[in-house]
């Protein structure tokens, strides 16, 4: 081997050394975007081999929400500048959406012609320093999580408020949709104003109309004076329609005018009154698959999905539940003045057991229905609702009077994991929606072991 070709095969080597001790992911393309180079955080974020991903289209290997259209590193290399991009969504190798923070540049040689592009990216919720860790738990308006979409959603909140772009909440029933309405009107430039909520679900369509828009007096027999509707009440403030995918074929198409022109007509009214008001909107539904039922208009489908923020059920962010149960036990002390301390053991592995499908709703009722019973300082499981498949204590189990801690609680939720899974920790981390090491460190931290 010649001594040039031995020089650049050091070189060459050196590089991806470089590469890959480095945190971020890091990629090059050539001027036909097919990826010449990926480092070992690439791999890690991403799930893709580097030999897998080597003369790939970079959109082949990322499926980014911004390839087709926005690409930053297509713009970036047009306009000979560096673009930072967050959130970014992409497609991980296991099928998961992972939302990331980019900065795309140019790549030229040594004489400034340009060969290609390279992009750097993270995982924004992974702290940069190394000697700190991920945070145990994160809080937004009265709002607290430790699973990974939950804590994705609120480092999104600020941003989302402070647009006033229409909102679509989507998530089964009682996963928080009205909580989210609530901060992201908190968080707006609206908060001084109203935050008007109408359940359209709970309204029969007689009178959801009359209750948006309003009427004028001798709109109909008992119509006496002038009735503001709900949109003219929310004027400066920020109108949120739950369940909105309930309402009738007629009804949305009044809500596209509105949504389009920001005007409306009271019922009997000769003129069109303008809004001010930010619109959100929830839904219990898969709207996607109303629209092509044709139970949902289409036009109105994208004119209220301009963001959209879906929330995860219970059963997906099991990790939150002692969080969860400490929250609303905390609540239920200052309300009833009873000084219940937690769960039994069997009650807690119980909540960690179940599937929740009423969700955070169904979870707090069953802690309320709990304070009604529980006379000591310990819920057992006799006093939660007997829908609930619980196992009640034995008699020694509620002679003991012990009860579970937060982190006892938490240890038991990642135990049952890992058993459930083999002791597999990557599979415990992705039924817990956690990262691998963030299991990896608790393990150690608790002292978790394999059975022998």
């Amino acid at each position: 081997m010649r001594k040039s070709e031995k020089r650049n095969l050091y070189v060459h080597q050196a590089f991806r050394i470089v590469l890959d001790s480095i945190g971020d992911g890091v990629f090059t393309v050539d001027r036909n975007f097919r990826i010449t180079s990926f480092n070992a955080a690439a791999e890690e974020i991403t799930g893709v081999p580097a030999a897998e991903a080597l003369g790939k289209p970079c959109y082949d290997v990322f499926k980014a929400d911004i390839c087709e259209a926005d690409c930053a590193l297509k713009n970036s290399i047009e306009n000979d500048q560096s673009l930072m991009k967050y959130p970014v969504s992409i497609i991980r190798a296991d099928g998961r959406k992972l939302s990331i923070a980019i900065t795309a540049s140019a790549l030229k040689d040594q004489d400034g012609a340009l060969i290609g592009g390279v992009e750097t990216f993270r995982d924004p919720l992974l702290i940069e320093e190394p000697s700190r860790e991920i945070p145990e738990a994160q809080s937004l308006e009265g709002m607290v999580s430790r699973n990974r979409r939950m804590r994705q959603i609120f480092s999104m909140l600020p941003r989302i408020a402070r647009s006033d772009g229409t909102v679509l909440i989507e998530g089964e029933s009682g996963t928080g949709k009205e909580m989210i309405a609530h901060a992201l009107h908190r968080l707006s430039k609206r908060k001084n104003g109203p935050l008007v909520i109408v359940n359209c679900g709970a309204l029969p369509d007689s009178l959801v109309e009359s209750e948006l828009f309003g009427y004028v007096a001798g709109a109909f027999t008992d119509a006496k004076k002038d009735k503001p509707g709900r949109f003219a009440q929310a004027d400066g403030g920020t109108i949120f329609l739950d369940e909105i995918g309930d309402v009738s074929p007629a009804l949305q198409t009044r809500l596209l005018r509105v949504l389009q022109e920001r005007s409306f007509e009271p019922l009997g009214a000769t003129r069109t009154l303008r809004t001010d008001a930010r619109v959100l909107a929830a839904t219990n539904k898969d709207l996607c698959e109303e629209v092509e039922s044709g139970r949902f208009r289409r036009d109105l489908y994208y004119r209220v999905n301009v963001v959209q923020i879906s929330l995860p059920p219970l059963r997906e962010r099991k990790e939150d539940i002692p969080l969860i149960v400490e929250s609303i036990i905390e609540k239920q002390k200052l309300t009833t003045g009873k000084p219940i301390k937690g769960l039994s053991p069997r009650a807690a592995q119980g909540f960690q057991d179940y599937g929740w499908p009423g969700n955070v709703r169904e979870l707090e009722n069953a802690i309320e229905h709990a304070f009604i019973l529980c006379d000591g300082d310990m819920i057992l499981c006799e006093h939660l609702p007997p829908s609930l498949p619980f196992q009640k204590e034995s008699e020694e189990e509620r002679d003991t009077g012990a009860f579970k801690t937060l982190r006892q609680m938490e240890i038991d939720a990642l135990v049952g994991a890992l058993e459930r899974n083999h002791w597999n920790k990557s599979a415990a981390a992705r039924e817990l929606g956690l990262d691998n090491s963030t299991v990896w460190r608790k393990c150690r931290r608790f002292g978790i072991k394999p059975p022998s």
